[in-house]
């Protein structure tokens, strides 16, 4: 899966990293590296938990589950 990121430098000279694919997954690092790494470790974090969310949703409605690659 790739998704896009927004970079930013902010007015303390720190980047700012965005993915507007997922609401409130937003990082930083004092360097456009670490802000990267950073970005992507939010993702993962935010990944996870709109798929536990997904779980408990489909066992609240007794619906099926189904796993798929993106």
């Amino acid at each position: 899966m790739r998704l896009e990121v927004v970079l930013q430098k902010d007015e303390d000279g720190y980047y700012v990293a965005s993915c507007p694919a997922i609401k409130g997954c937003h990082s930083q690092g004092k360097t456009k590296r670490e802000a990267l790494e950073n970005i992507r470790e939010a993702v993962f974090g935010c990944l996870e938990v709109l798929n536990e969310q997904a779980k408990r949703m489909g066992r609240r409605h007794r619906a099926e589950l189904i796993r798929i690659a993106v």
